[in-house]
């Protein structure tokens, strides 16, 4: 007889249901494990394509365009970034679903799961608030765009500069977004992806910055309101200075509603007499005292902080013309280089050709043995700099060559050889964030700079390396000990250059060679830091302090012979922090080699 209420099959149905709820349970995981895992592969194809997609804009922006087939027109710039934004959006929606978020939050196993959803997220931000405000920004090449490119591109940035600025700020937050991902996890080829995303979004933060500048300050710098006028200097890198070389041949440049013209060129014979009682402070009196770079030429731009330079340029071309300008340019023979690979060659007067192979050497080495008389060989420089301008003016109409122009601007200012500055305060302000401004950082911190100064009146700098290594020894209560070594060699064979490559204007009151150099050696170290000891080749030496917007300066007078070369070491006390130093370039023929070490971080 069987109990009310009870069925023989109860206790075996409930096992089922248990069993079945049990194996649902179990399953559950694996589904979703298997979810990640196809989502996550599919996601990953997204993204490569998208990736392509960008590779394939980014080339044809630096492309050298010889002719129309050389750029990309405007509505095939759209499509791939449209293109890769529809990619990135996918791989977002992929890596957002239910299976994601809770393994995601997993102690161990979700961070891998973390770095491809912030991944995607951060590709997709990418393409569509950065990438796509920035190309619509672009010049527009069509195939009867000739002759105004630069005034229509000025009209271009003009519509789209609010969106360039909320893009930069964009890009700040993905930065930021993708350096919270995790960085070791328990899967390598996440931790690949990661470190992959995260340089590229450092190298486009700041060019992000650039644009946002660059579209706040560049139609009012380009006539958009009115005409303006600039002082460009050439600057001779065979002859060092602080912003790079002596200022030689120099060009007044007009901006107009977009459309530039070169109003005159010149040389330094002519600004010689010159002369400007500008007051830069006390520092900078006491520190170039006898140098008179505010009466001198040649001096004006010993400093490494450009702003002195432009000032006292300005100023210098008031007192000699009566005319303001409102901004100062400075290029070197590399950055013409970089400019003619864009436009081709150019041909100067007498019939020689000026390539981007061969301006650096012709006008750095070779124009000296061409010319033995010092006015023919200036009037030499003065028809470079106009021969290379004419090729440059056409480009900048050009608005198919205006992408790859852009992109030989932004080589030359992250090398330290294209510098700006502005009479205007309001755009020297924005300006001054910038690298192409030479700005000599006034704020604290960990900080390396090497400059020299030609001390000889030579252009034996074209044979000139240049080397710096610094190196934290150790952790401290307050200062840190730092090292920095710093090696110069001079390759200037013993003989067969000519005599106004090796003069000798210092007038040493010892034996010198032809090829023996003479440097006024500066190094820059952080605000606040002392100086212990110094030893050149390995004897002690003595250094001279100063300071130069914050820095301590330490300065030697060197001798530097022929086929030699020269070690100082800096023992230094600088006050502690736990990063790697601001590296000051002064930009020559030879790069510095630069070696930093931070060392060990320490807790204070």
């Amino acid at each position: 007889m069987r109990r009310p209420g009870r069925s023989r099959e109860g206790a075996p149905g409930r096992r089922r249901v248990l069993r079945n709820a049990l194996l649902a349970a179990a399953t559950f995981p694996l589904a979703g494990a298997v979810w990640i895992g196809v989502t996550g592969l599919l996601a990953r194809s997204e993204l490569i394509a998208a990736g392509r997609d960008l590779d394939t804009l980014r080339q044809s922006v630096a492309a050298v365009p010889g002719a129309a087939s050389g750029a990309m027109p405007a509505s095939a710039r759209v499509r791939e970034v449209r293109s890769a934004a529809a990619h990135a959006a996918r791989a977002h929606r992929l890596t957002t679903g239910p299976a994601w978020y809770p393994a995601a939050a997993l102690p161990f196993l979700g961070g891998p799961v973390r770095t491809v959803r912030g991944a995607a997220y951060a590709a997709d931000r990418l393409a569509g608030d950065v990438l796509s405000p920035l190309v619509r920004a672009l010049p527009s090449p069509t195939p009867d765009s000739r002759g105004d490119g630069m005034s229509e591109a000025l009209m271009t940035l003009r519509k789209h500069a609010p969106e360039v600025v909320r893009a930069a700020r964009a890009a700040v937050e993905v930065q930021a977004d993708v350096q919270r991902l995790p960085r070791s996890t328990w899967l390598p080829a996440a931790d690949l992806a990661r470190a992959g995303l995260a340089r590229q979004v450092d190298r486009l933060g700041p060019v992000m910055t650039d644009a946002s500048v660059a579209a706040r300050v560049l139609p009012p710098m380009l006539g958009a309101r009115g005409e303006r006028r600039y002082f460009l200097a050439f600057q001779n890198i065979a002859e060092a200075r602080g912003t790079g070389g002596v200022p030689g041949a120099f060009a007044v440049l007009s901006a107009d509603r977009g459309h530039l013209s070169f109003e005159r060129f010149g040389n330094n014979t002519e600004m010689a007499t010159a002369k400007t009682d500008l007051d830069l402070g006390a520092d900078f009196a006491a520190h170039y005292q006898g140098s008179e770079p505010t009466r001198v030429w040649a001096n004006s731009n010993m400093s490494p902080h450009f702003p002195y330079a432009a000032r006292i340029w300005a100023a210098a071309w008031r007192e000699h013309t009566g005319e303001r300008v409102d901004g100062v340019f400075a290029v070197d023979p590399t950055t013409l280089s970089r400019f003619l690979r864009v436009t081709g060659p150019a041909r100067m007067a007498g019939g020689t050709e000026l390539t981007a192979d061969n301006v650096v050497d012709l006008t750095e080495r070779a124009s000296y043995a061409m010319y033995d008389d010092v006015a023919r060989r200036k009037a030499f420089f003065v028809e470079a700099a106009r021969a290379a301008a004419g090729p440059l003016i056409t480009a900048t109409g050009d608005v198919r060559r205006l992408p790859a122009l852009l992109v030989a601007l932004n080589d030359a200012q992250r090398d330290g050889r294209l510098k700006v500055w502005s009479a205007h305060a309001a755009e020297q302000r924005l300006i001054e964030s910038r690298p192409y401004s030479g700005t000599l950082p006034d704020t604290p911190g960990p900080f390396a700079g090497l400059v020299v100064n030609n001390a000889a009146g030579s252009k034996l700098d074209y044979y000139l390396d240049r080397s710096l290594v610094w190196e934290a020894n150790g952790c401290s209560s307050g200062d840190r000990p730092v090292t920095a070594t710093v090696t110069l060699t001079n390759r200037a064979p013993v003989s067969g250059l000519p005599g106004y490559v090796t003069l000798r204007e210092d007038s040493p009151p010892y034996r010198t060679r032809p090829g023996d150099n003479r440097l006024r050696v500066s190094y820059y170290a952080g605000v606040g830091a002392t100086l212990t000891g110094a030893t050149l080749d390995g004897h002690p030496a003595e250094l001279a302090p100063g300071v130069e917007r914050g820095h301590s300066v330490f300065t030697l007078d060197l001798e530097l012979p022929a086929r030699s070369s020269r070690t100082l070491v800096l023992h230094l006390l600088e006050p502690h922090a736990d990063r790697t130093p601001v590296l000051l370039r002064q930009s020559l023929v030879t790069p510095l080699r630069a070696t930093l070490k931070p060392g060990v971080s320490c807790r204070v």
